[in-house]
C-alpha cells in the first residue's frame, strides 16, 4: 500500500470517528476547517492526576509523554498502565474509571458501542506509526524471513518442528510466543494472517501468551528456536538478543524488512497507525486530560523516533489538532 493511501485511510478513519462521536459532520463531505489555533499548554499550571491505559505498544510512547510533560513543569500524577487495547477500551467504555486509551489499533464497532451506551462518546487521535516486528533469538542463523502463509502454519501449530517447515532448517520444535488476547498487537495479527479468525493460534496448546511484551522478549530471548512477534520499539531495545525476519504479505512486494523507509512508504506488511482514545465529555469535564492531549499531539513528533517509532505525516497531526479543537471549543 503506498503512503498516500495509507495515510488518506487513517486521516478518513480519525476524522470519522473524532466528527461522528462528537456530532460534527459535513453536509457537503467536506472537512470543516477551523483556522484558530489553540494557545499553547503550559504544564506548569496542570497539577491533577490523570488515569491512561491500553496498548503495551503505545504505553512506551505515552510514558515518553508523561515524562516530558513533567519535565515541562507539571505536577500531575500521570499514571499509565499497559493492559492490552481490549482491556483499556474495557476500563474505558465499560467500567469507565480511566480518561485516555492507549490503542494500537482502531476501536471496534462492539466497543464503540459499548461506550455510547455508557453515555460515553469517543474520539481517536493518531500519535504515531509502528510496525510489527516478528522475531527470533539473536542466535537463529537458518531462517531471515517468512511469508503469511508460513507465519500461519507455524502460529497455529500446523509444523511443530523447524524441519517440518523447510527441509532446510535443523528438526528441532518451535517455540511460540504471542502477545495476550487483550492485545491489540494480537488483533492486528490475526487479522492480517488468519483473516480475523483467532482459532487457529488459540488452538495451540504450548504457545505463550502475554500482555507484557517484555515477557515475550526474555523467552524468546533464551530460547534459540523461538520465534514471536509484538512492537517494534521491543525489539530495537533488545537487538543484541533478538533478531527481526523480513515478511511477505505474497500481494507482490516480496520479503520486506521493518525500516523506517518501508513502514512509511507503506510497502512493510505489518505497519500500522497508533491512537491514543478519550470523550469530548472527560476533556470537558477534567480540563486536564484535555490540556495532556494537547500537549502531547503538539510534540509527540519531537520524541517517538527516540522511543522506536515513526512520526505520522504533518498533515495528519494538523488534522488530529483541528479535531480536538472542535471537540473542545
Amino acid at each position: 500500500m503506498g503512503s498516500q493511501i495509507l495515510r488518506m485511510m487513517v486521516l478518513l478513519f480519525v476524522l470519522g470517528v473524532s466528527l461522528t462521536a462528537c456530532g460534527v459532520a459535513a453536509t457537503d463531505g467536506s472537512i470543516p476547517v477551523d483556522d484558530t489555533s489553540s494557545v499553547p499548554v503550559d504544564p506548569s499550571t496542570i497539577d491533577e492526576e490523570i488515569e491512561i491505559s491500553g496498548s503495551s505498544t503505545v504505553f512506551p510512547l505515552t510514558s515518553s509523554m508523561a515524562q516530558e510533560f513533567a519535565e515541562d513543569g507539571s505536577s500531575t500524577s500521570i499514571s499509565v498502565r499497559s493492559t492490552g487495547t481490549g482491556a483499556g477500551f474495557e476500563r474505558f467504555c465499560t467500567i469507565g474509571d480511566i480518561d485516555i486509551v492507549d490503542a494500537s489499533r482502531a476501536i471496534s464497532d462492539e466497543e464503540q458501542q459499548s461506550c455510547e451506551t455508557q453515555g460515553r462518546s469517543v474520539v481517536g487521535f493518531q500519535v504515531g506509526v509502528d510496525a510489527l516486528a516478528v522475531v527470533v533469538n539473536a542466535q537463529n542463523d537458518f531462517v531471515d524471513g517468512l511469508s503469511y502463509s508460513q507465519l500461519a502454519h507455524i502460529f497455529s501449530g500446523s509444523v511443530s518442528l523447524w524441519s517440518d517447515l523447510d527441509p532446510n532448517y535443523p528438526s528441532e520444535p518451535i517455540a511460540l510466543f504471542s502477545p495476550g488476547t487483550e492485545s491489540g498487537t494480537f488483533d492486528y495479527f490475526v487479522e492480517e494472517v488468519f483473516d480475523g479468525n483467532e482459532d487457529p493460534i488459540l488452538a495451540v496448546s504450548d504457545i505463550t501468551l502475554s500482555e507484557d511484551d517484555n515477557e515475550l522478549v526474555d523467552g524468546i530471548a533464551t530460547n534459540q528456536y523461538a520465534i514471536g512477534f509484538f512492537g517494534l520499539a521491543y525489539y530495537q531495545d533488545n537487538q543484541q538478543t533478538l533478531r527481526v525476519l523480513s515478511i511477505d504479505n505474497e500481494v507482490g512486494e516480496g520479503s520486506v524488512e521493518p525500516t523506517a523507509e518501508t513502514v512509511a512508504s507503506g510497502t512493510y506488511p505489518f505497519a500500522r497507525p497508533l491512537y491514543i482514545y478519550s470523550s469530548p465529555h472527560i476533556m470537558a469535564e477534567k480540563p486536564h486530560v484535555s490540556a495532556f492531549i494537547q500537549y502531547y499531539l503538539e510534540h509527540v513528533n519531537e520524541v517517538i523516533e527516540e522511543v522506536g517509532y515513526f512520526p505520522v505525516d504533518l498533515e495528519v497531526i494538523d488534522q488530529s489538532q483541528q479535531v480536538f479543537r472542535e471537540v473542545t471549543q
